[in-house]
């Protein structure tokens, strides 16, 4: 989903509401760790990126980098991460009677009005069309989508009535992410377009076509 984005400053803590002090003194290494690798991949490429490198760009020891990453692949990618446990959070958020195609398109507009309020910026964007295009990030950026997308189909499956809950609902959280990682790349391909109203042109083309007897209604007692 919306792979190989960094995680904006003021989304930090907007997952669990108001972390301790602790939390947050945590949150802040990670993502001073995750931005490091972004930053240092982008200027000399991921073959020439080391887990000590990323270490000291962001000021910490070796150690400290693997309380926290076990790879240099899993810091870039904890802004994905983070998101992906804020899109379920955000569909669970959702009432239990909305049909699950609009509650997953709820959830994704709010999730692009959260964490991509520095889309604008057109370096911002190069460093994301660089890991996109990564071939040695491929396999990463494959188990992150998997991750969300069997989150996705458990809360789904919970919305869902009839037969083959498991398959229609691992089918409509695979459909739902295949439109917005095109949504991604798509405005990433075009600079003049607004993120928002790409993922929301995206789902309306993939939106399921409800079937006699199979029809998308959320689950409801009796």
């Amino acid at each position: 989903m919306l792979a190989g984005q960094e995680v904006p400053g003021s989304y930090v803590g907007a997952v669990s509401g108001t972390p301790g002090l602790r939390e947050r003194k945590k949150a802040a290494t990670r993502l001073a760790l995750h931005e490091a690798a972004l930053r240092l991949v982008a200027e000399h490429g991921l073959e020439h990126v080391t887990v000590e490198s990323i270490a000291d760009a962001a000021d910490v020891s070796r150690r400290t980098f693997s309380n926290y990453f076990s790879s240099k692949e899993e810091a870039l990618f904890h802004g994905d991460a983070e998101r992906l446990r804020r899109m379920v959070e955000l569909l669970r958020d959702r009432p239990a009677d909305e049909e699950p195609w609009s509650a997953l398109g709820t959830a994704a507009e709010r999730l692009v009005g959260e964490t991509y309020v520095d889309a604008a910026d057109a370096s911002w964007r190069a460093r994301r069309a660089l890991l996109r295009d990564h071939p040695g990030l491929v396999a990463h950026q494959v188990a992150v989508y998997t991750a969300l997308e069997n989150e996705l189909s458990s809360e789904l499956a919970s919305r869902l009535a009839g037969a083959d809950l498991e398959l229609r609902s691992r089918v409509l959280a695979a459909g739902f992410l295949s439109a917005l990682r095109v949504a991604t790349q798509h405005w990433l391909d075009h600079p003049g377009d607004q993120l928002l109203g790409t993922v929301r042109a995206a789902l309306a083309q993939a939106a399921p076509a409800a079937s006699a007897g199979e029809r998308l209604t959320r689950r409801t007692d009796g």
